[in-house]
């Protein structure tokens, strides 16, 4: 079975000739489903498809509604038939008919199984009673998605509301309860004593507009708005504390000042950090793992590309997934990758000669993170991730678009009590998160495996490879499916110990700015010694500066050079060390390359230069430190793994991998901390335009104090992994979720809210410049109409880039070539619907590739009022002879079409009252399309 954006009547005409395909449902004027043989609907799927159609498969497991449910109808009937039916109590409108039922039979229940479901029609006669809250009773919210879609054509529908009683993802509690108070709202009867009889009953304002909020937040029960309010007295006591007055102090309580001398150095120490704490609570955030519904059982079908690595082809994992698909319904195609040869082009040679000719690929399974040997000629770089990139590379070469799932097994842990298996497995999922961004089109997701591969789990992951949903970040455990979200992470306890750094500390990538600041933090807690390393150790810029800096506070300096990426140069560093000493207690593993690379564009040999300051100093310093007694081991990582970032591949892998090589750290009972930055105020990607460029799309620079200040948080509070990052999720979630949802992030409230604004438009109100605009079109030429709206497009295009003259935007050059990108995107549509009065979608600019294109939309919708001025005719012969150009080459079709429009052409001359010119004619019988087209246009004035 298969949804498809398509009204009931043109897709009747579709599967008049396509035998084993009918109608299952019509949900709407434009939303069908159909049903019945697979490889058939299969076909009509990709045919819909082509012509640029919204579709989507449903998990099922049976083609309901059509003759395949034909050998139960007899069994349901004699089932039916042994129960009692009487009139309903209330208006029940027939699924089938769109009526009302006055008295179901026996038979009603097999006509319902067989027949299309009128979901339209029957919202419809509702509607038409008068009703316009409707309550779904169901699993999700699937029916009151397309509710208003059916109704947007009934009169009676105007301002009918759909309330799912239960939501996907949503404690079931919250659901029931958000649902009654949606319906009582809106005119609904609700027992409210029933529902909240054990509930607790809360103090209302005693009138409607009285100004005062009554819903405490922080505050306890009963505490007042004054309470709530630092007054001036209690202002004038904290200053006292912070400032270490006693005497004022004991002035201001009047208590004697000997009874506060020792209180005072504790309250004030408590003070500082509680301001603090409250500056960067919001900054923190922390990943959790969600237990999701297990998807329906797996039916698969088409093509299915396994890539395994080289030499697994027999191993049993591999074996398995080929035979758990192959069970499904898939054809399989196992290729492997060839030793050491993982880049894309050696991966476009093996596809395309696995691939049978023609074969249309369904989708593609990677097993390549199970290698996690190093390639020869970059050590630093496994050959799964290596193998992933060049995969990634190939597929797009090739063309095939089919979605790229990523199987990992022991690369995430999903709760307290599992630690990662294999931090380079978790490179994987660090990656995957960028091709879910850069490329949405082709991505499937992530997927890790338990330790043990059996049926359980085969079914699971063919489930969730067959499945259209949203998720594609998933674990799957004996337990059942897991999916990743980004929640916020718990403010840290007041009160807790605070890390004192002693012997000595060693912070590598430490003469950079970041390096510098925590180095600074460090001095401040009294550090005995700070050994700080980069590539050009006393050679970096301002190094010397900031040695003395710390020298002041009497903290002993070493700036050393040292290559962390080479295993002898870390060991000669800390045999140094411990030479000299004190005993080395705490590590801050800082050092680090950015990244400003496509995925497409990104080399084997940029992915090792990114990665192996990152990776390999990490590795070398968890090994030669596993046998010191170290206070601290912290690890620099970045948001790019926590929940992606464009541009940045081997970035976004690397990072990954810190975060895991914490984790399991912490499972050996061993010190760590990982913290994945965001923006640093006027340091590495925060400095420059580059800082500009992310500000833009929602990611605020940290203030350098306030970013230690949190850096503190995560190892006084003990934090093993946590991201800290100032985002502003109004702009930094609508851009990031525009090509593709993620479930990842919209767990949280605020994302929640802004993209419930985004659905409508932004909130953005339609001007009269729809009529106005579209009045100045009626009065010009069809050449005349695309030169003004595509000036149009290329005008905002260029205020958006920020172009001094549209010159640079050419009508026919890719929004893409040009620069756009999400936000920019967003930006643009705004733009056109203030300019145009529509409500454009915010992927246009990938709807529709170039100003050209784009100006071709903006005349059709406006001209979607019914109207038959000559714009609209214009349009509908442009879709007719698009049509005919991409028709197939069957000669029966083509003379069909011919007499069809030799029919048309003949109306219309006789409607003029005008004989068919002299010399003009032409032999329709053996015309070709474009013959006929080139007399069209002469005969209608296009040429």
């Amino acid at each position: 079975m298969a949804a498809i954006a398509a009204g009931e009547a043109e897709m009747r005409e579709a599967l008049a000739e396509v035998p084993g395909v009918e109608i299952a449902a019509v949900n709407g004027p434009a939303s069908v489903v159909v049903s019945g043989d697979a490889d058939a609907v299969e076909r009509v799927v990709e045919s819909w498809r082509e012509h640029g159609c919204r579709v989507r498969m449903l998990r099922v497991s049976h083609a309901f509604h059509s003759a395949r449910m034909e050998p139960v109808l007899e069994e349901l009937d004699r089932a039916a038939s042994k129960v009692s039916h009487h009139a309903p109590k209330v208006s029940w409108a027939c699924g089938v008919s769109g009526e009302l039922v006055e008295e179901p039979g026996a038979g009603y229940w097999a006509v319902q199984a067989r027949e299309a479901v009128r979901y339209a029609d029957a919202v419809g006669t509702l509607a038409g009673q008068g009703i316009s809250v409707f309550v779904e009773i169901g699993p999700d919210g699937t029916l009151s998605g397309m509710g208003p879609a059916a109704l947007i054509d009934h009169a009676a529908g105007s301002g009918a509301v759909f309330v799912p009683v239960l939501r996907k993802d949503v404690p079931a509690g919250e659901s029931v309860l958000t649902a009654l108070a949606q319906a009582y709202v809106r005119g609904a009867v609700v027992d409210w004593a029933a529902v909240l009889e054990h509930g607790r009953r809360v103090e209302l304002p005693t009138y409607a507009f009285q100004r005062q909020r009554y819903w405490p937040e922080s505050a306890t029960r009963g505490e007042s708005a004054a309470e709530a309010t630092p007054s001036t007295a209690e202002a004038d006591f904290w200053a006292a504390v912070e400032n270490g007055d006693l005497r004022e102090l004991a002035d201001t309580l009047a208590v004697d000042d000997e009874q506060l001398g020792g209180v005072l150095p504790a309250l004030a120490s408590w003070r500082r950090q509680e301001r603090d704490d409250s500056a960067v609570a919001d900054w923190r955030y922390g990943i959790s793992w969600s237990r999701v519904s297990e998807p329906a059982s797996a039916v698969l079908s088409g093509t299915w590309l396994v890539v395994a690595p080289s030499g697994e082809a027999d191993a049993g994992l591999v074996q398995g997934c080929v035979r758990a698909l192959t069970d499904r319904g898939a054809h399989v195609v196992l290729t492997e990758t060839a030793a050491d040869k993982v880049d894309r082009v050696a991966f476009a040679e093996r596809i395309t000669a696995a691939l049978p000719e023609g074969a249309q690929v369904a989708g593609v399974v990677s097993l390549l993170a199970l290698d996690e040997a190093s390639l020869a000629e970059f050590p630093v770089v496994n050959r799964g991730v290596a193998g992933m990139l060049g995969l990634v590379q190939a597929l797009g070469d090739t063309g095939i678009t089919a979605p790229l799932w990523a199987l990992t097994q022991g690369a995430v842990a999903t709760g307290s009590a599992e630690a990662p298996a294999s931090p380079v497995q978790a490179q994987i999922w660090g990656l995957g998160r960028v091709v879910g961004l850069e490329h949405p089109d082709r991505w499937g997701g992530l997927i890790d495996l338990p330790s043990t591969w059996d049926d359980r789990t085969a079914a699971r992951v063919c489930a969730l490879l067959a499945g259209s949903g949203e998720e594609d970040q998933l674990a799957v455990r004996p337990a059942g499916v897991m999916a990743r979200r980004l929640v916020r992470a718990a403010r840290p306890a007041s009160g807790r110990e605070q890390w004192v750094p002693r012997g000595s500390v060693l912070i590598t990538g430490g003469t950079g700015a970041i390096g510098g600041n925590t180095a600074r933090w460090l001095a401040g807690r009294g550090a005995h010694r700070l050994v700080l390393t980069s590539r050009s150790g006393p050679a970096a810029a301002e190094v010397a500066a900031l040695a003395a800096e710390l020298a002041a506070t009497g903290t002993q300096v070493d700036v050393v050079a040292c290559d962390s990426s080479q295993r002898a140069d870390v060991a000669g560093l800390l045999g140094r060390i411990a030479a000299i000493g004190p005993s080395l207690t705490g590590v801050v593993h800082a050092a680090g390359v950015g990244q400003t690379t496509p995925l497409m564009d990104t080399t084997v040999a940029e992915q090792a230069a990114v990665v192996e300051a990152k990776t390999a100093g990490a590795v070398w310093l968890d090994e030669l430190t596993a046998d010191l007694d170290l206070d601290a081991f912290v690890l620099f990582s970045s948001i790019a793994a926590t929940w992606g970032s464009g541009l940045q591949p081997g970035y976004a892998a690397g990072n990954a991998f810190l975060d895991a090589m914490a984790e399991r750290r912490r499972a050996r009972g061993l010190a760590a901390t990982s913290v994945a930055w965001g923006v640093w105020g006027g340091a590495g990607m925060g400095a420059g335009e580059a800082g500009t460029h992310l500000q833009r799309h929602g990611l605020r620079s940290m203030d350098p104090d306030l970013g230690i200040q949190a850096l503190a948080q995560a190892v006084d509070g003990g934090d093993v992994a946590v991201a800290v990052a100032d985002v502003d999720w109004e702009r930094f979630a609508p851009t990031f979720t525009l090509r593709r949802p993620s479930p990842l992030i919209e767990n949280l409230p605020e994302v929640r809210q802004v993209l419930a604004g985004a659905d409508n438009g932004d909130g953005a109100t339609v001007p009269e410049s729809q009529g106005e605009l579209g009045q100045r079109l009626a009065g010009l030429s069809r050449a005349e109409q695309d030169r003004l709206l595509t000036d149009l497009v290329r005008t905002e295009a260029a205020a958006v880039l920020g172009y001094a003259s549209i010159d640079v935007v050419e009508p026919e050059r890719a929004f893409k070539e040009l620069g756009f990108d999400s936000l920019t995107a967003v930006e643009l549509r705004n733009r056109l619907n203030a300019a145009t009065g529509l409500q454009l979608p915010a992927t246009l600019i990938f709807d529709y590739p170039n100003p050209m294109v784009l100006a071709d939309l903006l005349r059709t919708e406006l001209n979607q009022d019914g109207a038959t001025d000559s714009v609209s005719i214009f349009t509908e012969l442009d879709q007719l002879e698009h049509n005919l150009s991409s028709m197939a080459s069957d000669s029966d079709i083509r003379e069909d079409v011919t007499r069809r429009l030799r029919g048309v052409l003949s109306q219309w001359i006789e409607a003029q009252g005008a004989a068919e010119p002299e010399g003009s004619g032409i032999e329709f019988q053996s015309a070709t399309p474009n013959e006929v087209f080139n007399f069209l246009d002469k005969e209608l004035g296009l040429s």
